[in-house]
Parts: structure tokens; C-alpha cells; sequence
């Protein structure tokens, strides 16, 4: 199965809503997934780390991308987070999301435990090998204290036909080229962090699994294509405005940024599952002072 397409412009690492009663909320991410490709984004990345999959359940994931499925129909691909504390569920989950009707696996090191390349590849392949689905890796060596380096992609890319795609996260956007310098054209680079944008786009990116875009859709949408169609110049002025929120993206209570961010626009509520919780005293002032800026001058597109 190949359909490189699904991994370019903007795809919406989507947030998971809670009710009042911690329950997740399917209504909400069903209308949320709606409105978000409605704004121009291009795929539904649930389950990553912003989706706060390490505190779901294992049904719960599966309940979620049944909705997503439904909700977008042949739309826009849904693209599950695939992680999981054993190889055994990874593999299992991966399957169970090809058996929903999901069109792509973001596949991730396992939960936890970090170690070599040795463990770390064979975890990867087997979920790779697990269905003929498109695949993305997904280097976060700051949250998942696992580095994929580009020569380890590379070798992933030269086995597996269904490896399509790399998602960087590694602050890092000499790996762009690195990956380029190994396989050329082989694989889609996507952007991972938010305020790595239009660097990342300037080195080759065609994609961008984004948080902010949560809350501004249409701003996320414009900024990519002014930096993909012109350059860093032309995306400068909106750049320039969005940056303090993208960079909220990058620091470790960055799902309770976004969440915060979404409610302060009306698009959701900044309820989280424990062990986090939602900002409070100085923390949250410093971040509603950025947010209450971004809402005050946010461009007319």
C-alpha cells in the first residue's frame, strides 16, 4: 500500500478532549477532526504524545480512531501514534488501526524503555512489518530518549518499502539534510516541532505534524504555504506573530499549553488526565499573557 501524499502539508497532531468526568470526549474530537480539515489541514495524527496516549487505555485508543475514521470518512487519512509499553501491543495495535480504516501508522519507540539500536530496530520493524500500511517514523529523542539517527532511518527506509516518511523532532534541522544526503528523494520529511517550521520547510520538509494548529488552523495552513511558496521572507510577518505560541509546543507541559490555548479560542477545554494537570499560578499567568497577546493581535488572513 503507497500513497506518499498523505504525508504533505499540514497534519493536525490532534488533541484528546475529556468530559468533566474524564471520559473521553467523542463528540468533540468526531466535530474537532471535522472542523480542522474543514481549515485546510491535510490528515488526523491521534495517539501521539500531545494526545496524551501513554494515559490511554487500550480500548480507548481503538474507540477514538473508530470516531475519527467515521467522522472523516475518505476525507483525510486518519494517521494513529503507534506506541506501546511491549512490542506485542505496538504490533497489536498497529493491526487493530489497519482493521478500523486508518491509512497511515506513525510508528514510535516503545514507551519507557530506551536502550540500543539492536532493541530499538527490532521494535520498529516488527511494527513496520505488522501491516502493508504507509509508514512514519518518529524521532523524538527529546521526550522518548531514543535517537533515531539518519543512517538508522536510512536503513529502515533501504528494508521497508512501507516506510514513507520521517517525523524530526530532534531540534535539530541538519538531520533534514543528513536523511536527504542518505536516500535523497525516499522518504517525506516532516517537521515535528512547531517553532521549527519554516527552517524545517527551508531544508526540505513537505509536511508538518503540528500543535498549535489545535487552535489556529487557518493560521498553521497559511503559514506553511506562504514558507513552502516563498521562502522564509514571505512567511516573516506571520512567523513573527505566531512564534510565542509555537513555542509553546517545545517545553514539557506543552498539552496543557495547547489544551489552554484551544479553550481561551472556544475550540475545547484545557481538561487533562492525570498525572497532569492543568497550569496554575505563575506558570499559568506567563502563558495566558502570551495567549491573551496571540488572541489580541492575531492577523487578519
Amino acid at each position: 500500500m503507497s500513497n506518499p501524499s498523505i504525508w504533505r502539508g499540514v497534519i493536525t497532531a490532534i488533541t484528546t478532549p475529556f468530559t468533566a468526568d474524564g471520559q473521553v470526549d467523542h463528540a468533540f474530537i468526531a466535530e474537532h477532526a471535522r472542523w480542522l480539515i474543514d481549515s485546510g489541514c491535510t490528515g488526523i495524527v491521534p495517539l501521539g504524545s500531545l494526545g496524551e496516549a501513554a494515559t490511554l487505555g487500550f480500548d480507548e485508543k481503538l474507540a477514538i480512531l473508530r470516531t475519527l475514521v467515521a467522522a472523516l470518512g475518505e476525507r483525510a487519512p486518519v494517521i494513529p501514534g503507534i506506541a506501546a509499553l511491549s512490542t506485542a501491543e505496538a504490533v497489536r495495535l498497529a493491526r487493530e488501526a489497519k482493521a478500523i480504516g486508518c491509512r497511515g501508522l506513525m510508528v514510535l519507540p516503545p514507551y519507557v524503555y530506551s536502550t540500543d539500536w539492536c532493541e530499538m530496530g527490532a521494535h520498529l520493524r516488527a511494527v513496520i512489518e505488522a501491516t502493508d500500511l504507509p509508514c512514519m517514523i518518529y524521532n523524538n529523542p527529546i521526550a522518548y530518549k531514543t535517537d533515531f539517527s539518519p543512517a538508522q532511518i536510512a536503513e529502515l527506509a533501504q528494508q521497508y518499502p512501507n516506510v514513507q516518511a520521517v517525523k524530526e523532532s530532534s531540534g535539530d534541522v541538519r538531520r533534514f539534510a543528513a536523511i536527504k544526503s542518505l536516500l535523497g528523494d525516499r522518504l517525506e520529511l516532516l517537521v515535528g516541532m512547531d517553532d521549527a517550521i519554516v527552517e524545517g520547510i527551508a531544508m526540505g520538509a513537505t509536511g508538518w505534524i503540528a500543535g498549535l494548529v489545535n487552535a489556529y488552523p487557518r493560521e498553521s495552513v497559511k503559514l506553511f504555504e506562504l514558507a513552502r511558496d516563498g521562502g522564509s521572507k514571505a512567511a516573516a510577518e506571520l512567523y513573527a506573530w505566531f512564534l510565542p505560541l509555537l513555542r509553546l509546543d517545545t517545553v514539557p507541559k506543552f498539552v496543557q499549553l495547547i489544551k489552554l490555548v484551544q479553550e481561551k479560542v472556544g475550540r475545547g477545554n484545557e481538561r487533562v488526565r492525570a498525572p497532569r494537570l492543568v497550569l496554575e499560578g505563575a506558570e499559568r499567568s506567563a502563558a495566558l499573557a502570551v495567549i491573551d497577546h496571540a488572541i489580541a493581535t492575531r492577523p487578519q488572513l
